[in-house]
């Protein structure tokens, strides 16, 4: 109890001693010692006096003679006294005034002006203002005039311990590696104290940890922060939070202080290798899986993080290394295994690999620490599935002559199920493929028939596919591809290559080459085409043109003779046999035309008509063409105009003494019959819309407005029918509201030409009392009804 009360007191009283230490200097020296006295005599008794101050006072802290001094936040009951002015010309009476200007006078700093004493009337802060500059003068009180130029002097704010350091900057976040040596530099703080670091230690800082022990530390006068424990593990704790202090007066007793945090964090080395979940994975898969597809995962897990934990895995060991691979996601970090190659149950039904996970990135210095990989077993097991049939050869080529006889064997396709079951298989031909259905195939065996002729002329190649099908399961369905090349037979004959005519000149000379002629063939034999040429039998002798095989298998037409004519014979017909030379040989006989001309001393054609010789000079055969050409086109032109003059005088109704009108029925819906009475006379279809008005149309909105055409004035029942139609048809033409539609049209003329005759009665020579109506009935029931209806009215008319 003694010790604690001893250190009590001495937490007490010390800085009170300081302080007393610090100040008692000022206040004793500002009232009392004559150097704070500032003379204003001459320049030279100012100079003087500073050189008597610097010699009686060597061994203590002079005034200089332009500098006052102050203590910072100093207060009391009474204005401070700073220093006193004083002037050689004053002998002590009351004549001189002192006068005090600058930074501060009046307010800050007031001046008796009788005795020159300078008072801080506020409490003054260093770190606000460090010094005030000011202005002194005599003058006479009386007049106010100067007695000596002014003076100019400084008053400085001495400081006193009164901030605390500060840590602008902070709070700190900072990192370091983890498994870091000790010593390893973290981060520097600054602080930074407002005190006068030239005066005292106010603003001496000494740097401590207050929270952080004992994982760092911290150099005292530099701030830096250093790592105070090897192996530091992230695994084991991430962050760290660590409190710095600062402290002036060099960080003695009394000092003020401040306080930041620092926030640590262990970033990630790798130093840790990755690690299977589990030693062994079990995965099956179905055998009909396609490739590529993922068939299971497995993850090593790393306590590191970013790049270090990042692996790649592999397959090392196992009997499917060639079937399955293995990849990295890398989102996840997990190993994907998919399946390389097709997997048959049948063969082989399951799969033992070893898979290895390596980190990618590996730090050197923990190499030590013993291989960053691990292994875990995977056992595949592959499960059975329903495959569809599989064919002996992924695609088939058949040969087929072009004269093969229908229904013959061209080939054969197998296929089988490979799964255990073995279902039976039954095959078919796309008809998609064979739209002319030129084959067939078996059902039970594959074997491919022939169903319609071939021509290889027509197509050499027929493309077909074959579909094989399970019977116990029809979805599994196989197709193959079959390609049959159609091989060629000499079946054609070959023929002249174009319909020949030769012409003969009548000045020609004997041997003289008339036509080369070619022949072709559409069959296309191994060793190409070779023609063989020749008059027919009875035409060998002939007397006036031979043939001559030429070496590019063309045929040399030649004129025995000279002497030809066209008067004795204008056009001679060659028969010439063309055979090829395969097996069995092909003939056919072509005719060429050879026509006598008539030739310039060149040999050029000019004329081979027998006619020219009688055709006047300068009109040759074309121009009598064209002159007959034109004649006939004239003829038709003036046929076709006297036609269509015919046409137009006809008139549009044939106009009869027996046409005879009577008052026309209108019906607005089908139906009524004779027994409609609702008749209107003849002025109203001369005028159906009124004199002057205008009826719209109520089957139909039009869709704009017409304007009403001019009524036509009544004309006598007598009037031209014909003319009177075709106005009302021109009206109906040009009116906007008129019909594109249905509608019924009403006419006032019966028709004609009826197998019954006229049924009005106004050409009747009888009365209705003596018609007879029994005939109708002949005609049908609906005119057997209309007959016994009359006979009806005839027997009420008698009642």
């Amino acid at each position: 109890m003694p010790e604690r009360l001893t250190e009590m007191l001495l937490d007490t009283w010390t800085p009170l001693i300081i302080l007393w230490i610090t100040v008692l200097p000022s206040i004793y020296m500002a009232p009392v010692n004559q150097s704070q006295v500032l003379p204003s005599g001459s320049s030279t008794g100012l100079k003087r006096l500073n050189e008597e101050q610097r010699v009686l006072h060597r061994s203590k802290r002079g005034w200089v003679w332009n500098q006052m001094f102050v203590l910072e936040e100093f207060s009391g009951p009474e204005p401070i006294l700073v220093g006193r002015l004083h002037t050689d010309l004053d002998p002590g009476s009351s004549k001189i005034k002192y006068i005090l200007s600058g930074d501060g006078a009046g307010t800050i700093f007031v001046i008796n002006d009788k005795t020159g004493d300078i008072h801080a009337m506020k409490r003054l802060d260093r770190e606000e203002k460090a010094e005030y500059t000011l202005t002194a003068q005599a003058v006479d009180r009386d007049t106010n005039q100067p007695l000596e130029p002014p003076s100019e002097f400084i008053i400085k704010v001495q400081d006193i311990n009164d901030n605390a350091p500060e840590f602008v900057e902070g709070p700190y976040h900072a990192t370091v590696p983890e498994m870091s040596v000790v010593g390893t530099f973290v981060t520097k703080v600054t602080a930074t104290d407002a005190d006068d670091p030239v005066y005292g230690n106010s603003a001496k800082l000494v740097y401590s940890i207050l929270e952080g022990q004992p994982y760092f530390s911290i150099e005292p006068h530099t701030a830096i922060i250093k790592t105070a424990l090897p192996n530091m593990d992230r695994e084991a704790k991430e962050e760290y939070f660590v409190v710095i202090q600062a402290k002036d007066m060099g960080g003695h007793m009394g000092g003020l202080s401040g306080t930041t945090t620092v926030t640590i964090t262990l970033s990630d080395v790798n130093d840790n290798p990755p690690k299977f979940a589990q030693s062994l994975y079990h995965f099956s898969v179905m055998e009909d899986v396609a490739l590529g597809e993922p068939i299971g995962r497995v993850k090593a897990n790393d306590l590191d993080i970013g790049e270090n934990a990042k692996s790649s895995y592999d397959i090392i060991e196992g009997d499917g290394m060639d079937v399955f691979e293995i990849t990295t996601d890398a989102q996840t970090q997990d190993g994907i295994i998919r399946v390389r190659k097709p997997l048959d149950f049948e063969t082989k039904k399951s799969y033992t690999l070893k898979v290895e996970a390596a980190n990618i990135h590996i730090d050197p210095r923990f190499l030590s620490g013993g291989p960053f990989k691990d292994t875990a077993t995977v056992k595949i097991v592959v499960e059975d599935a329903d495959e569809p049939p599989v064919f002996s050869s992924p695609t088939y080529l058949l040969e087929v002559h072009e004269n093969a006889a229908l229904n013959s064997v061209l080939g054969q396709v197998t296929a089988h199920d490979p799964d255990v079951s073995s279902s039976p298989i039954r095959f078919s031909i796309d008809r998609h493929t064979d739209l002319e259905r030129q084959f067939n195939i078996n059902a039970e065996d594959g074997k491919i028939t022939l169903a319609t002729p071939l021509d290889r002329e027509t197509s050499t190649w027929h493309n077909i596919t074959i579909v094989a099908t399970e019977t116990r399961n029809h979805s599994q369905v196989s197709r193959v591809p079959v390609a049959i090349k159609v091989l060629d037979v000499n079946d054609n004959a070959p023929e002249f290559a174009s319909e020949h005519e030769a012409f003969l000149c009548e000045n020609g000379k004997p041997g003289q080459v008339i036509q080369i002629v070619s022949a072709v063939d559409k069959d296309d034999p191994k060793n190409g085409h070779y023609f063989l040429y020749s008059l027919l039998p009875e035409m060998v002798n002939n007397p006036n043109f031979t043939i001559k095989k030429n070496e590019d298998n063309t045929l040399s037409i030649l004129a025995k003779h000279s002497g030809f004519s066209r008067q004795k014979q204008e056009v001679y017909l060659l028969p010439i046999v063309i055979s090829d030379s395969g097996t069995p040989p092909m003939s056919s006989t072509g005719t060429l035309t050879i026509r006598v001309c008539g030739c310039s001393s060149d040999g050029t054609v000019q004329s081979c008509n027998a006619e020219a010789y009688v055709l006047p000079i300068g009109l040759s055969m074309g121009a009598l063409i064209a002159i007959l050409a034109c004649i006939i086109l004239l003829l038709v032109i003036v046929v076709l105009f006297v036609t269509l003059r015919r046409h137009k005088n006809e008139p549009l109704i044939i106009k009869d003494d027996e046409d005879v009108r009577e008052n026309i029925i209108r019906y607005d819906d089908e139906g009524g019959g004779e027994e409609d009475t609702e008749a209107f006379d003849i002025a109203t279809l001369q005028n159906p819309d009124g004199i002057n008005g205008f009826l719209p149309r109520k089957d139909i909105k039009p869709d704009l407005q017409f304007m009403p055409r001019q009524g036509l004035a009544p004309v006598p029942n007598g009037v031209d029918v014909d003319e009177f139609i075709n106005v009302r048809l021109h009206e109906a033409d040009n009116d906007p509201t008129a019909p594109p539609y249905d509608s019924i049209q009403i006419y006032g003329y019966e028709g004609k030409g009826s197998a019954a005759g006229s049924l009005s009665s106004l050409e009747s020579s009888t009365s209705d009392s003596d018609q007879n109506f029994d005939y109708l009935s002949e005609w049908g029931p609906r005119f057997k009804r209309l007959g016994e209806l009359y006979s009806v009215g005839e027997s009420d008319k008698e009642t």
